[in-house]
């Protein structure tokens, strides 16, 4: 039989109100807040298609007057009015390639050496170092990679390279070309130094994150530190460790200052690295002021357009592999 209760119950009284009363009032503030995170998160998606859709109206003109041919055309004709995405397109993906193949293993060297190498009073100090790295403003690397690193490139590696690489079957014309210093290989490499801070601090982050009993009952069954990386910590953490990649591509494919200074800015279709060449966002940071007709204005857009559709695209892949990744460890 139930009884009533009293009037000190906290359950029945609160701050004054019965408990109904109280569980009405609950209702409306978790009704209040799930429609504020939710208009939270809808603002993003608005966000994000008002921007897209705002550069497609931009460029327009441009789909309307070259169609699928603005895709697939290396010209780049200011003066006839004739232009094509596909040097723009290959430079930015071509250097944001060179990038990752440069910052992934040394992004995993210095989170490994953080976190299972380097002894407790020295961790803290690198990691701060690494951390400022990723607040260097873009346009110091830029300046950095023109005014010093271009020309260490032209007098030291880019002879090298061409003398040595340059004859080896199947890879050499990437290698062949004169050493001036700016190119595609250069802006890859400044590329790769620019995002290494990023990828490094995700690594370390989630390799802290593992459980120490795993590692400690790797170590007591013999293994060394590789083997308890390789075994233990990389599956553990892959899913991260990928998401923290694909962030570091993302960054590299929408920098627009340090690609500026060292890319060369030249709109000529060629295999060689050690060429001049050039990305979206060079191209729309460099050519946007000069813009002296509709048709050159809207195709910028086009390309700031199609930068858009392929960073999706990159994103999408990476959402795609997270998945499968949380489906082998049955967290789906």
């Amino acid at each position: 039989m139930l009884t009533h209760m009293s009037s000190s119950d906290p359950l029945a009284v609160s701050h004054g109100t019965t408990a109904p009363s109280r569980w009405r009032s609950d209702g409306r503030a978790d009704g209040i807040f799930r429609w504020l995170v939710a208009g939270a998160a809808t603002l993003v998606l608005v966000v994000l298609g008002a921007a897209a859709a705002a550069m497609l109206w931009g460029g327009r003109l441009t789909f309307e007057t070259f169609g699928w041919h603005f895709l697939f055309s290396s010209e780049w004709d200011a003066v006839n009015k004739q232009f094509g995405a596909v040097v723009p397109i290959y430079g930015t993906l071509v250097s944001s390639l060179i990038a990752m193949l440069i910052a992934v293993p040394v992004s995993f060297g210095i989170a490994l050496f953080l976190t299972e190498v380097a002894p407790y009073w020295l961790r803290t100090p690198i990691a701060a170092a690494v951390e400022l790295l990723a607040g260097i403003p873009s346009i110091i690397y830029g300046m950095w990679g023109l005014f010093m690193f271009v020309p260490f490139m032209a007098a030291r590696v880019l002879p090298w390279v061409n003398q040595n690489l340059g004859g080896v079957p199947g890879v050499g014309p990437l290698f062949q070309g004169p050493p001036l210093g700016i190119g595609m290989l250069t802006a890859g490499i400044v590329l790769g130094i620019m995002v290494i801070p990023f990828i490094s601090s995700v690594m370390r982050d989630v390799f802290r994150a593992v459980p120490a009993s795993l590692k400690e009952s790797a170590y007591a069954l013999g293994s060394t530190s590789w083997e308890v990386v390789w075994n233990v910590v990389l599956p553990y953490t892959r899913s991260a460790v990928v998401g923290g990649i694909f962030l570091g591509l993302g960054r590299a494919l929408g920098e627009t200052m340090a690609v500026t200074f060292v890319l060369g800015n030249s709109h000529q279709l060629t295999a060689s690295l050690l060429m001049p060449g050039n990305s979206i966002a060079a191209t729309i940071a460099n050519e946007f002021t000069e813009a002296d007709s509709d048709i050159y204005l809207s195709s910028l857009i086009a390309l700031g357009f199609l930068l858009f559709i392929v960073t999706f695209v990159v994103l999408a892949i990476a959402r795609i592999m997270l998945h499968k990744l949380a489906g082998k460890e049955g967290n789906t």
